[in-house]
């Protein structure tokens, strides 16, 4: 009985389709909103962090943080496409119901096929994205997906993208001065790390662990925060 009760359910009309998928995508684009608030916010502890070991002289831990913001802003800018991109998706698909109160049911879209392609890349948002591959292929909206798409989704950031001019930026602008004025050699000396005798070592490692302590920290929230 249960199995001919739900033959004979009547499916989601376009309208309907439409309102939830929408409301879902509003939904999306203010966890993005959240997570970019986070981001900012987070960003700010960081700065000031920058700026204690510029006065320090520790030009290692101050980098260190630097490559950290310069990571959160990419991830920022890139959180603002995803959103951009979502809004564009549900523009197209408010298009698509226009058009199918004409000819009665959902036509495919290329440009939304596109969008929800590029959006399954953004490790962000890629679980979402491939629930509503799977809800829009169903409804005929969009064509089911043959490339590799899925295989990148979750590709992490790779390090070695970050460079030393928008790092250097990134130092010039919040520790300013303090760390303009170490000369090259020191900045050199000090990213060298040279070793130590075993005593000074010591002594150092106990100066140093509230700052190292602090320093992963900062790094473990601004990872959350990103995530």
């Amino acid at each position: 009985m249960e199995k001919v009760m739900n033959m004979i359910k009547p499916k989601p009309n376009p309208q309907q389709l439409l309102r939830d998928w929408q409301r879902r995508l509003r939904q999306e684009c203010r966890n993005i909103e959240r997570q970019i608030r986070d981001i900012q916010r987070e960003e700010k502890n960081v700065q000031k962090a920058i700026k204690d070991a510029a006065k320090r002289n520790d030009m290692v831990s101050a980098k260190s943080l630097a490559m950290e913001i310069v990571r959160s802003r990419r991830t920022v800018n890139r959180l603002y496409e995803n959103k951009a991109q979502l809004n564009s998706i549900s523009m197209h698909l408010g298009e698509s119901v226009a058009i199918a109160r004409t000819v009665g049911h959902l036509s495919k879209s290329a440009e939304v096929m596109k969008l929800v392609n590029n959006l399954m890349k953004a490790p962000e948002v890629a679980v979402t994205m491939q629930e509503f591959s799977k809800e829009m292929t169903k409804a005929g909206v969009i064509e089911e997906f043959v490339n590799d798409a899925l295989d990148n989704a979750l590709d992490s950031e790779d390090i070695e993208e970050e460079t030393e001019e928008e790092v250097d930026k990134v130092l010039t602008a919040i520790a300013g001065e303090t760390a303009a004025q170490l000369p090259e050699a020191v900045r050199k000396e000090k990213m060298k790390q040279p070793a130590q005798p075993a005593a000074q070592e010591e002594e150092a490692i106990a100066e140093g662990v509230d700052d190292e302590e602090e320093l992963e920290e900062i790094r473990a929230r601004l990872a959350k925060v990103r995530s």
